[in-house]
């Protein structure tokens, strides 16, 4: 079975990374010390962004794994359970749909893992942590938005500092707690502390003049290896 960093990791995510160099975009990170990317599939119905594929994953699965490193699949979209099978045999090592998005999230879960994949569950800003209880057993990493779903460059919504307290509190130490939206070397330790274990950058990363640099700030922000 796949397993995640067991330490506190800073997951740079690709939506805003530049397309037309996207290799060399996560081989700059991947040298700066990243070991989880964060790839937002995004199928214009859940969100109103059209993002990318399992070719994407694909893609990316040989020059990430050469390096020890973990692909991490967000999927923003309707029913995912009929894009789990296509993902996992692209290369995701793990899978995180949206509790929004399934109205059947325990088989999902299940068919996740059956496919040899992590297993994980967005919640969006307005959804209650705790909807996420009945699951727990089939959960490897839980993802809170500290955004709403669909656009880098939010704002950081500062209720998800209590929010991720209180679902460490229900989910226990060993599932992971993601989170999504807004993180740069001001939020990242607000979230460590209250209990995320993944933070995935996006614009804080690659929108900035010396990717490497802005990196390594929000990793030592956080305490992140």
């Amino acid at each position: 079975m796949k397993t995640l960093p067991s330490d506190i990791r800073i997951a740079p995510s690709i939506l805003s990374a530049d397309f037309a160099t996207l290799g060399s975009q996560v081989q700059t990170v991947l040298d700066a010390g990243a070991r989880v990317i964060h790839i937002d599939v995004m199928d214009g119905q859940f969100v109103p962004p059209i993002t990318m594929g399992p070719i994407v994953v694909e893609a990316l699965a040989s020059q990430v794994k050469e390096h020890g490193g973990v692909l991490d699949v967000h999927l923003m979209i309707e029913n995912p359970d009929r894009q789990i099978e296509a993902f996992a045999a692209a290369g995701a090592d793990t899978i995180v749909v949206h509790y929004e998005a399934d109205l059947h999230l325990h088989r999902t879960l299940g068919a996740i893992r059956e496919a040899g994949v992590l297993a994980g569950v967005a919640i969006c800003p307005g959804t209650p942590v705790e909807v996420l209880a009945e699951v727990g057993d089939l959960l490897d990493l839980a993802l809170v938005m500290s955004v709403n779903p669909g656009w880098g460059g939010q704002k950081f919504i500062e209720g998800t500092v209590e929010r991720i307290a209180r679902l460490k509190d229900l989910l226990g130490p060993e599932i992971a707690i993601e989170v999504d939206g807004g993180i740069d070397a001001a939020t990242a330790p607000l979230v460590v502390e209250a209990g995320a274990r993944l933070l995935v950058a996006g614009s804080a990363i690659f929108s900035k003049p010396d990717v490497p640099a802005a990196y390594s700030a929000i990793a030592a922000a956080a305490g992140a290896s």
